[in-house]
């Protein structure tokens, strides 16, 4: 596998963490700004996380169908590289972001059979960026971020026409071998890096990081 694959490392919630993603090599940091997640921040939180943020990592914000009054006040505050739709948003309402902010969307698409990947042809016509993450068991309070995998071999050989990244029950004990069963050039991981939900593990983030680039 080529070292070249890019690690993102979601839902960071305290400046350790950061520091954490940046020293393991994580070419993304997420933010998340919904509150049922816990690993929620508080936009001066977000902030103060953002700015440590050296340039070459993009900083990317996780929001779930968010109104255009709480995407404003994120953007007012936080220095950011990427919005990451992670509701049931629309191709519509992705353009619109995107007008709105200037900067580029990515789009979670959830995936648990073969029926779900229509989906990903829809919003990767529009989309900067895809997320293939892992579907949501019925009546989950989170769209993400709840530790699932799926048939990983659903993906073989399929191709999009904007990048693209993998999440959904990452660790780093199975990363290496989803990578090599879907092509991915990209990997999200959250809960897989994590003592406990929102805490992260700095020794847990730098072996992620390493399994899947090795």
């Amino acid at each position: 596998m080529p070292k070249d694959i890019r690690v993102k490392i979601c839902g960071l919630t305290r400046a350790q963490d950061m520091e954490a993603a940046v020293s393991a090599g994580a070419s993304f940091v997420g933010l998340v700004f919904f509150p049922k997640s816990p690993r929620h921040v508080e936009i001066a939180t977000a902030r103060k996380l953002a700015l440590t943020v050296p340039p070459g990592v993009a900083k990317v914000a996780l929001t779930v169908n968010a109104e255009d009054a709480l995407l404003d006040a994120i953007l007012g505050e936080v220095p950011l590289d990427i919005l990451q739709l992670h509701g049931s948003e629309s191709p519509e309402r992705m353009a619109a972001v995107r007008s709105r902010s200037g900067l580029p969307v990515m789009k979670a698409v959830g995936v648990a059979e073969a029926a779900d990947l229509a989906a990903l042809d829809t919003y990767g016509r529009v989309a900067d960026m895809l997320l293939v993450d892992a579907k949501p068991p019925k009546g989950a309070a989170l769209p993400g971020g709840n530790g699932l995998a799926f048939d990983w071999r659903l993906l073989t050989g399929r191709r999009w026409p904007v990048p693209w990244m993998l999440a959904g029950g990452l660790e780093a004990g199975n990363v290496a071998e989803a990578i090599r069963l879907t092509g991915a050039p990209m990997v999200d991981v959250s809960s897989g890096v994590e003592s406990a939900p929102g805490l992260k593990d700095a020794a847990r983030i730098a072996a992620f990081v390493q399994a899947a680039q090795s």
